[in-house]
Order: C-alpha cells, then sequence, then structure tokens
C-alpha cells in the first residue's frame, strides 16, 4: 500500500511546492506516496466561510474553531482510518528521526496545517490530534511544517533514495551527527582530504568516520549521546 499524506489546509496552493521536485517530487508523479489537500474553508457555514473566532478570555489574535476543524477532520480521516493525526504546533514535541521512521513506515498521515493564534483545545482532545513541531520558532502556520515533516518521510519511503545505504549513515539515524565528508580534488587550497580516507582500509575508514560523528556530536549536541544506543520503535 502506498503512502497516502493528507493535509489540511487554509492555503492549499501551498502543495506539493518543493515536494514536487527532487526525490520527493520523482517519488510522486510515480505513484509512490501521494498527496491530497483539504481546504478547512470549505467546512465553514456562515455565508463568509468564517473559520476562526476570537479568543475566550480575551487576549490578541484569533483561534481556528473547533467545530469546522472538526468538520473537515472527519471528512479527510473516517473512523476506519489508521493514519495518525497531527497537527503541526510550536508547543508540539520535537520531531525526531526516530518518529519520522515511525510515519514512514505506516500507511501515511494526515496532517492539520493551524493559523492564527492556535487551535482551539477542544478538537485537539476529541479528534486525537498529535501536536508535533519542527523547531523553537514560531512560523506564519503549519504549511512550511508539513512540508519539512513530509520531506523527511516521503526520502525513507522504499524505492525513493536510490542508494539505500544514504538513509542508514545520516545524522540523526544512529543517535550521531553524520561525520565530515570529503571528494575530488585531493587538495583544495591548500586543504588535503585526510589521509585515512584515501587508504583503502575500509575498517581505519569506518573507525574514523565514527569517532568523527562522536567528536562533532559531543561538540554540538551532547543531548544526542544521552539515548544514541537505543533502538528504533518499529
Amino acid at each position: 500500500m502506498n503512502f497516502r499524506a493528507t493535509v489540511l489546509t487554509l492555503y492549499p496552493e501551498m502543495f506539493p511546492g518543493p515536494l514536487g521536485v527532487s526525490l520527493a517530487g520523482r517519488a510522486l508523479s510515480e505513484g509512490k506516496w501521494s498527496l491530497e489537500t483539504v481546504q478547512i474553508r470549505d467546512f465553514a457555514t456562515d455565508r463568509h466561510r468564517t473559520v476562526d473566532d476570537t479568543p475566550a478570555g480575551g487576549g490578541a489574535g484569533m483561534v481556528m474553531r473547533a467545530d469546522v476543524l472538526a468538520r473537515a477532520i472527519d471528512h479527510a480521516s473516517p473512523a476506519d482510518d489508521v493514519r495518525p493525526r497531527l497537527l503541526m504546533s510550536p508547543r508540539g514535541l520535537p520531531l525526531t528521526q526516530r518518529r519520522v521512521r515511525q510515519l514512514a513506515g505506516g500507511q501515511g498521515v494526515i496532517i492539520v496545517c493551524g493559523r492564527f493564534e492556535g487551535v482551539d483545545q477542544r478538537v485537539i482532545e476529541a479528534r486525537g490530534l498529535e501536536e508535533v513541531s519542527v523547531g523553537d520558532y514560531i512560523l506564519s502556520g503549519g504549511e512550511p511544517a508539513a512540508l519539512v515533516l513530509l520531506d523527511a518521510v516521503v526520502r525513507l519511503l522504499p524505492g525513493v533514495m536510490g542508494n539505500e545505504m544514504s538513509g542508514e549513515e545520516e545524522s540523526f539515524e544512529k543517535g550521531l551527527l553524520e561525520h565530515p565528508h570529503y571528494t575530488r580534488p585531493p587538495e583544495w587550497e591548500g586543504r588535503p582530504i585526510p589521509e585515512v580516507l584515501l587508504s583503502g582500509n575500509h575498517a581505519k575508514i569506518a573507525a574514523w568516520r565514527r569517532g568523527e560523528a562522536e567528536r562533532l556530536t559531543a561538540a554540538r549536541r551532547p543531548d544526542l549521546l544521552e539515548d544514541r544506543d537505543q533502538p528504533f520503535e518499529k
């Protein structure tokens, strides 16, 4: 069964966007995954197609209405749909490579793109939305975050990457940042490629790469070292 992504958004014209080119775009055209957008505004009931209202208790901004968003979710994801329902949100759990692999191993995802100040908490609870963050910063809406999540997931789908080993040697796959890379010319601006990489000794090369990965991780992301040996959940 191919991976099916359904994105609920106020701006469906933002998709596929960058997902329509390169690896994801080729895989999309080849049918390795599918992308559907749902216009949330279509499920408003008033003549102005209103999807938001002022926050209860007062405050700045507007909040996406539970009733309108729930109707959109129910349309896109009926009761027998096993795909996880994700809400792109800066207060969500950080997206990790572990979670990306879990999602890539499933049948697809339902992604809700929030806007304004946020989404009515009642629909988050009632429709079982999993809040996901792509970083500690604020975007204008959930659409860019959804593009990031889908790019990370789609590249791991079977047959998308030409060299399947590429996905196993990247940053975060083994709890470490990726080691440095080099290619021709062997010397550039007085900087040579490390001699070990030209030795042909695969054991020494592997040890060097592991050591460099550990060094970079300790310097830049020591938090990753705490659970680097935990296996990925299936």
